[in-house]
């Protein structure tokens, strides 16, 4: 067919506006990038963090860095990677209560409605008068006045969370005291749930996942299918980075109001003290001691944030116009934290900076090449070779471990476990990860929750091996979704091993000198 010049004008002209559309939509999906010094932002300070962080006692997982809403610095300690989620812990709260601001919004519910409005079925047969008085907002701000948390006892012992919460006696008037208290932010998921219909990440995506192009996320359930709500949210770092952003620029995103101004002023503004009667010492060298919002903490230096147990934090920092996220795994959050005030916030300007390319080019190094440690290579070649293809059988123990398989070739171990007669299967590399899926439960602050992990898919799982001497095998298997890792210690005596297992998020081991022997 012939097309005369006009219409073939008409017809480029329309393709060049649809690949600039396309090219358009592609850039609003991720962040903007620049480079520290562009937006008055120290690379050297940002540098001196990331070698402080080395030196520490914490593992850092992820890190990002945003000035002016660009990404200015953002590493991911191999074998965790930008691509992967990772477990928020209680920086899930936070999205709880911003589906709360948006059910406020809609008028499908209010802060000062009472808790028992919405639940008749599931009260105790008599309300006491402080549990009557007890509203959403009291829920939102850890002050619902139970004590202690109950939080712990109920989700692995009872299967309606629900009504259980209901039942535990309110000893102070709501509103009153502060306590921590993870089940009160899960009836603000069941509350969202009751008035939409919705479950809390269903009723999130529309409002707020999709317009911030947060993809991918998942969130763990009760035994009746309501989102946890006070843990169990997995984001990317990018996307902790966003929701922290949208905060930052009071709810707007790319041009429209996504979450009203209203809300975000009162949900990260002090509700309440987690301990007024603390002296002014303990108040001026903690970032626990500033306030609590709506399932937000206030900190030192006139910062918020969403932060998560073992170290998981969305920082926002308005008086500096920046957004710092973070995944670890810590046994000291405030030592964690400080690292950022003491490196990062000075490293923020108020001055123009010059252009320093130099400076930036070893920053961008370091941070593309940030690691965490393999296992110790050590010696262990002749039982590698002896122990190849044997199935060791272990005595009765607490992890149902009933037998193992060492398999070694080309610098990897195949490793087969059967646990309550089930196969799971790994891949470990010397020197290396070696990256993987399994079905098994692996380390987990809330592991003993009903329903924990049902209907989620498979871990991911990063593998590496080494010879703590010539007869220790130590395996280390990185959860690379979660901030923990699993390693087992293996020691071979002939036809006989003993095997240990250490939890990264526990002090001691949980199955230390388990007994085996080669099964015929």
């Amino acid at each position: 067919m012939k097309m005369t010049g006009r219409k073939f004008s008409y017809a480029f002209v329309l393709v060049i506006f649809l690949l600039s559309a396309c090219k358009k939509e592609q850039v609003t999906t991720s962040l903007p990038r620049s480079v520290p010094e562009k937006e008055d932002v120290s690379s050297q300070g940002i540098i001196d963090f990331l070698n402080a962080a080395a030196k520490s006692k914490h593992e850092f997982h992820s890190f990002m860095f945003l000035r002016h809403g660009k990404v200015i610095a953002e590493g991911w300690w191999n074998p965790y990677k930008p691509e992967l989620k990772h477990t928020l812990y209680s920086t899930s709260k936070s999205f709880t209560a911003t589906a709360v601001g948006f059910a406020v919004s809609e008028k499908k519910l209010s802060v000062d409605d009472k808790v028992i409005s919405f639940f008749p079925d599931a009260l105790p047969d008599t309300v006491s008068p402080f549990l009557s008085k007890m509203k959403v907002k009291d829920l939102l701000s850890m002050s619902a006045g139970q004590d202690p948390d109950p939080t712990f006892k109920t989700v692995v012992s009872d299967s309606n969370w629900v009504k259980s919460f209901l039942a535990k006696p309110v000893v102070h008037e709501p509103g009153s005291k502060f306590l921590y208290n993870t089940l009160a932010t899960y009836m603000l998921s069941a509350i969202v749930q009751k008035v939409t219909g919705e479950r809390v990440i269903d009723f999130l995506k529309p409002r707020l996942f999709e317009p911030l192009a947060i993809e991918g996320m998942d969130w763990e359930v009760d035994p009746h299918g309501i989102n946890t709500g006070g843990w169990g949210l997995r984001l990317k770092t990018e996307d902790m980075a966003k929701f922290g952003q949208l905060f930052l620029q009071k709810g707007k995103w790319n041009g429209k109001q996504v979450l009203p101004v209203s809300w975000i002023d009162e949900a990260t503004t002090l509700k309440i003290y987690q301990a007024p009667d603390a002296p002014q010492s303990k108040k001026d060298s903690s970032d626990w001691m500033q306030g609590y919002c709506y399932q937000m903490w206030r900190c030192r230096h006139n910062c918020f944030r969403a932060d998560g147990a073992y170290g998981q934090y969305i920082i926002v920092m308005p008086d500096q116009d920046a957004v710092i996220a973070i995944t670890a795994e810590t046994p000291d959050m405030q030592d964690e934290i400080n690292l950022v005030w003491e490196y990062l916030l000075p490293a923020i300007k108020t001055g123009k900076l010059a252009e320093n390319t130099s400076l930036s080019s070893n920053l961008k190094q370091k941070l593309s090449s940030l690691a965490l440690p393999f296992p110790v290579a050590g010696s262990g070649s002749v039982v590698a070779s002896q122990i190849s293809g044997k199935t060791f059988a272990l005595e009765s123990n607490n992890k149902h471990l009933e037998s193992m398989n060492f398999q070694f070739m080309d610098n990897k171990c195949q490793v087969s476990m059967m646990i309550d007669s089930s196969r799971y299967n790994f891949s470990l590399g010397s020197g290396q990860w070696i990256t993987g899926e399994t079905t098994l439960l692996g380390p987990n602050l809330l592991l003993l929750a009903k329903a924990h992990f049902v209907g989620l898919p498979p871990a991911k799982v990063a593998g590496s091996f080494g010879w703590k001497d010539e007869n220790t095998l130590e395996l280390v298997l990185r959860y690379i979704e979660s901030p923990h890792t699993e390693t087992i210690t293996s020691k071979f005596d002939k036809n006989n091993v003993t095997v240990g297992f250490h939890y990264s998020n526990t002090p001691d081991n949980i199955q230390p000198g388990l007994k085996g022997i080669v099964r015929d």
